[in-house]
């Protein structure tokens, strides 16, 4: 689910266009995040990029999808150099 790399970290989440509110939730072990975006011309991607921007205090070009750009399962890089924001970002979607 969650993965320390050279570069930062890797997670794998379930993205949930569509919805009511922007969210980040942990459901059966899965990391779900809801945005009011629809699944159309990448708007929902670019949803997820600035919802995880916004709760983690990172630069949207820190934050890269590098599988799943037209699955809801996606796998994400995040760019990060400091080890401590490493923790806060698992510790923020694990909670």
């Amino acid at each position: 689910m969650i993965k320390n790399v050279p570069d930062g970290l890797i997670v794998k989440l379930k993205i949930v266009p569509n919805s009511s509110k922007n969210d980040i939730i942990l459901e059966d072990g899965f990391i779900k995040v809801k945005v009011t975006a629809q699944p159309i011309e990448n708007k929902a991607n670019k949803a997820l990029i600035e919802v995880l921007s916004k709760r983690f205090k990172i630069p949207k070009s820190n934050i890269e999808i590098l599988k799943g750009e037209t699955s809801k399962e996606k796998t994400v890089l995040f760019k990060i150099a400091d080890s401590a924001k490493c923790e806060e970002v698992i510790s923020g979607l694990t909670k």
